[in-house]
């Protein structure tokens, strides 16, 4: 999915990049950490897809409000999903992470079966936090909609 937000209605469509993630999620946020670890120039906010401007975005992109299949890369306004939006993230990220982006190459649709796999199975990977994620006070400011 590629779509684009309304700015007038949705106030994180003016963040240059953000990253909307199940905050409940342990593999998400894990997958959150490392973002942070690799993006020395702070180029990435964060937020939960549990909150309530993530929620009217899902709403508005015709997305499940309840059962998280994928994160959200909100680029000024455009977003992205699933194994496109990881791979938008991985290019910007500092070391030998960008070269993943060539995977690019492989069709959309069988880069998603691998994504929606690892969707379906990451509870039961990883586990669940009974509650949203709370950043550490050195990263606050990189979360919105606290």
């Amino acid at each position: 999915m590629n779509d684009q937000l309304d700015p007038s209605v949705h106030e994180w469509t003016k963040c240059e990049r953000l990253i909307l993630f199940d905050g409940v999620c342990n593999w998400c946020n894990g997958w959150v950490n490392f973002a942070i670890a690799h993006d020395p120039g702070r180029q990435f906010k964060f937020a939960t897809l549990q909150s309530e401007p993530a929620q009217r975005i899902l709403q508005d992109l015709h997305m499940s409000t309840l059962d998280y299949q994928t994160f959200l890369l909100l680029e000024e306004g455009h977003v992205s999903t699933k194994s496109t939006a990881a791979l938008r993230v991985l290019r910007q990220l500092s070391g030998w992470w960008p070269l993943y982006y060539v995977c690019v190459l492989v069709p959309v649709s069988l880069r998603d079966v691998v994504y929606d796999f690892a969707a379906r199975h990451r509870y039961q990977w990883m586990g669940r936090a009974v509650t949203c994620r709370v950043p550490a006070r050195e990263v606050r400011d990189r979360f919105v909609g606290l």
